[in-house]
């Protein structure tokens, strides 16, 4: 997901072991390197995905829509 303009900085970390070997595994990493690079990528798009659907429904609320539930009643 890195960019052409993307800069490579080099950062040391104490990790769980396990933890990184179970994430490197869920996410079929080659190396531990490309399973920070996977994870922080994920984090960064849920982030992405949280905030269109936050902003989505802030305009949809904005908006006035009246709801109702299955049974006819009014919801605000």
């Amino acid at each position: 997901m890195g960019t052409a303009s993307s800069r490579v900085i080099h950062k040391h970390f104490r990790l769980n072991h396990v933890k990184l070997k179970r994430a490197q595994k869920a996410l079929a990493a080659a190396t531990e390197t490309e399973t920070v690079e996977r994870a922080l990528d994920l984090a960064i798009l849920e982030h992405e995905r949280n905030r269109i659907a936050a902003d989505a429904n802030r305009r949809f609320v904005k908006s006035g829509i009246a709801m109702r539930d299955a049974f006819g009643a009014m919801h605000d």
